[in-house]
């Protein structure tokens, strides 16, 4: 395991962590004991959770790969987690070379390892803020240096608004990211859902909801399509992560609903 750039003083051991929890079901190495002890746990209540998170992560590079093709040349992903491969800079600039792209997470081992991925990336930079605060994230230097936002932007939610509790009025937070955007720029969402699986999904909220610091709201359908408003929604809509543009039929699972995450895309006219 390579060793953790890591900012002892700010990191808590004594928790897991969402976003390397996350990193230990794409079979990444950017994780503590702690974390893959939840894991297995998450794992053993629900056998098909890795499948369910790198589905997610192939709709993400579809999604970069459909924004790219439509002219978008800068990205902002929020809640951006810990780097693996298949990340937003990687997509878009192999799809559009000079694309620029902009990082945002609260977890400091994720942000650390961030920039030592990045430190020969001259056009992708992370920056360590909650995306609750929309005005510290746009107004960043990293942002002002890398992204025009009197440009189209696309702006990357992916698998992070679940663990925006309704208490944060996210619906509100969502409207001063889409506010802030040019017209011509996406929004691409991923989100918790507990359609397909309610025998298993209540539970597995609740267990991020006691051993993390950052619970998990699974939202149904009607709500995750409310994020939208104020953008067109892209065919085929707000569906489980599978469905969303499939490279290729055989991609798609006999019960797409089973992943019990949903996916969209929309742009803001």
């Amino acid at each position: 395991m390579p060793q953790t750039p890591t900012e002892p003083e700010s990191i808590d051991l004594e928790k897991p962590n969402a976003a390397r929890v996350y990193d230990y079901y794409l079979g990444g190495n950017h994780n503590f004991a702690i974390d893959r002890q939840m894991a297995e746990e998450a794992i053993r209540m629900w056998p098909e959770l890795p499948l369910i998170m790198q589905a997610n992560r192939a709709f993400l590079r579809r999604a970069v790969q459909h924004c790219a093709e439509q002219g978008i040349r800068q990205f902002l992903d929020l809640g951006s987690g810990i780097p693996t491969v298949g990340n937003v800079h990687e997509v878009a600039q192999q799809a559009a070379p000079g694309a620029r792209v902009v990082y945002v997470d609260t977890d400091p081992v994720a942000v650390a390892y961030s920039k030592n991925l990045l430190r020969d990336s001259p056009n992708a930079s992370i920056i360590r803020a909650d995306l609750c605060d929309p005005d510290a994230v746009l107004d960043s230097p990293e942002v002002a240096d890398l992204l025009d936002l009197s440009q189209p932007v696309a702006l990357m939610m992916v698998a992070v608004l679940h663990f925006v509790g309704d208490e944060a009025r996210p619906y509100e937070i969502v409207a001063k990211y889409r506010d802030a955007l040019a017209p011509g720029s996406f929004l691409v969402i991923s989100h918790a859902a507990p359609e397909g699986r309610p025998d298993v999904a209540s539970s597995h909220a609740d267990l991020y909801r006691q051993r993390t610091a950052t619970p998990m709201t699974m939202r149904p359908k009607a709500d995750v399509k409310a994020f939208f408003e104020g953008f067109e929604l892209l065919e085929p809509g707000v569906v489980p992560l599978p469905l969303w543009r499939p490279a290729a039929e055989a991609d798609v699972d006999e019960h797409p609903e089973r992943f019990t995450g949903l996916a969209g895309v929309g742009r803001k006219p």
